[in-house]
């Protein structure tokens, strides 16, 4: 019989993995979150963006997000040379502009949408709950993502007044809240 562990012990650390891609996917799927489109302009004056779903608040004092992009993502390396960017939080009903932010091999992501240039040039898409503009501080790898911490120099109410709600991905697809009131 094993021993159990006491709490003076130093943790186990594991030397591998016994789970698969496709239950990972399945199971962290489970999890909802919102979805945003983290974008930049490039000094040319081209705008690049991307769609996100992990995106948090990483600290109030001082004030950090946090995202995670694609270690394969073609556009991620071009924002972080800008180094400075705008989170749109997207509404329930621009799950159209992440589908386009999110697809490879379109030339301009932009074209037909309406944005405006930030405090550093960044675009803030309309229609978008909130901007929240930041530069990177730092970036380290987290397996087949980067780990994207940004340091939050303005924020912003987007679309004006009530009854939309967040864009969310679950299970695979983009979902809304449903009914009057949330959760508390």
């Amino acid at each position: 019989m094993t021993p159990s562990p006491r709490a003076s012990d130093p943790p186990r650390r594991p030397t591998g993995s016994d789970v698969s891609l496709p239950r990972f996917r399945e199971v962290m799927g489970t999890f909802a979150t919102g979805v945003v489109v983290v974008a930049a302009v490039e000094p040319d004056g081209t705008p690049v963006g991307l769609t996100v779903q992990s995106f948090a608040s990483l600290s109030l004092r001082p004030p950090l997000v946090v995202f995670c992009p694609a270690r394969t993502s073609r556009t991620w390396p071009r924002i972080r040379r800008v180094g400075s960017f705008c989170v749109n939080v997207l509404a329930d009903d621009q799950a159209d502009v992440a589908t386009v932010m999110a697809a490879g091999g379109v030339v301009d992501r932009f074209e037909g949408l309406d944005w405006t240039p930030g405090r550093h040039g960044a675009p803030r898409l309309a229609g978008a709950l909130a901007h929240v503009e930041a530069t990177v501080v730092s970036v380290q790898a987290g397996g087949d993502h980067d780990v994207v911490v940004g340091r939050v120099h303005a924020v912003e109410h987007g679309r004006p007044g009530a009854g939309a709600g967040p864009l969310l991905y679950h299970q695979g697809r983009y979902a809304r809240i449903l009914g009057e009131e949330s959760a508390r």
